[in-house]
């Protein structure tokens, strides 16, 4: 079954997330950098004077065990970045054309 892994994250830990995703076997992504946004504990990121920095959105299609690890790995590395730095969430895929 797949399943389509989006991760909200600070574009400062760019490089340590693509390392993540890299070590989990992961190679195909879709990326999309310099959002801005709301988080509940991150706070405001609009990339501007008042609130600055933005966020980057890695968006990962893969089979269900795959999905788990790279999950795992993520839990992992907030524990080191903390919990504003980086975000998982789990998606069903229902098709892939």
């Amino acid at each position: 079954m797949l399943k389509m892994v989006m991760i909200a994250y600070n574009e400062a830990i760019d490089d340590e997330v693509m390392e993540l995703l890299a070590s989990c076997g992961l190679k195909n992504h879709t990326k999309i950098t310099g959002v801005s946004g709301r988080g509940f504990a991150s706070g405001v990121h609009m990339g501007n004077g008042i609130w600055p920095g933005r966020n980057n959105i890695l968006y990962v299609a893969c089979e269900d065990k795959q999905a788990k690890q790279f999950l795992s790995c993520v839990k992992e590395i907030r524990k080191e970045l903390g919990r504003e730095g980086i975000k998982a969430f789990l998606l069903p895929l229902e098709e892939l054309t």
